[in-house]
């Protein structure tokens, strides 16, 4: 793979079509990994179709190919994925951030709106994208954002997310499970979690990208897989200030069953379901 741009465009854009990555998607990914593999942003790149690449930096844009074409995804290979509206560093000790857990970053926030010295927790923050983005979004800058994870790998990663985007101070990370590392500092104002929520059986029909890459711990190990809904509805509730907020993200078709179980949940209240872009229940809500 060693020329002017434009061929090595359409050539990286046939392997990843052959690889069974979608026409539309391969187009858009074989430019983004040509931007990787030169170090040039995106309208950089379009100002120079005819530029001759060098042959070490066609050997290297001929790897990053090779990497998709193995269907890992394509955020791991460059190193980062936006989520609302924040470039995050991301490693396959994390999960990629999807556009769907927007949601319970709108939860957290309007729910802080107004308050004074705000305490959120973020269990199971993996990037960091939920706190960070809280955390950064936030109205005033007396929030503060309490992230913990089972992962000392994932919390490096939010942890330089943190540094990326100046809101180191903000946040406070918990090495543990679920929300035995909070209980010191509780009461919360919110516990929001985009816990695992898919069953180890189930992960097996999802795409390559997710199956073969992305941690399955933080997919899901449990073969129950609402055990962290169960979780917290039984615990959450003393761990939140009165009126606190309780809010998770959850996979599809499970909503109304979580909805359910929050709602039979002593110490709960106001039980709410918010849908994403697909009109699909995708967040929970409930309140002490």
């Amino acid at each position: 793979m060693i020329g002017t741009i434009s061929p090595l465009l359409l050539a990286a854009t046939r392997r990843l079509e052959a690889a069974g990555i979608g026409a539309d998607e391969a187009r858009v990914e074989a430019r983004v990994l040509l931007e990787t593999a030169l170090g040039v942003t995106r309208t950089e790149l379009r100002l120079r179709p005819e530029e001759s690449v060098t042959p070490h930096d066609a050997a290297r844009f001929d790897a990053l190919v090779a990497r998709r074409e193995a269907r890992e995804p394509l955020a791991y290979i460059a190193g980062e994925r936006e989520f609302y509206g924040l470039p995050f560093f991301v490693s396959s000790a994390v999960l990629i951030p999807r556009p769907e857990t927007e949601f319970l970053v709108e939860a957290v926030l309007r729910h802080i709106i107004g308050k004074n010295n705000a305490r959120v927790a973020d269990v199971g923050a993996g990037s960091g994208a939920v706190a960070v983005a809280v955390a950064a979004n936030a109205p005033g800058d007396d929030v503060h954002v309490w992230a913990t994870d089972v992962s000392s790998d994932a919390l490096a990663v939010a942890e330089e997310n943190a540094r990326r985007h100046n809101v180191q101070s903000r946040l406070t990370f918990l090495l543990g499970d679920a929300l035995a590392p909070l209980v010191p500092f509780a009461p919360f104002d919110v516990i929001a979690s985009n816990p695992p929520y898919i069953a180890p059986a189930e992960i097996e029909t999802l795409a390559p990208e997710v199956r073969d890459w992305e941690p399955r711990l933080a997919l899901g190990t449990h073969a129950d897989a609402l055990h962290f809904y169960r979780l917290f509805a039984g615990q959450a509730p003393r761990l939140l200030t009165p009126g606190g907020l309780l809010a998770a993200e959850v996979g599809q078709d499970q909503a109304n069953a979580v909805a359910e179980l929050w709602r039979g949940a002593a110490g709960l209240q106001n039980v709410a379901v918010t849908n994403d872009y697909a009109r699909i229940g995708r967040v929970v809500t409930g309140q002490r």
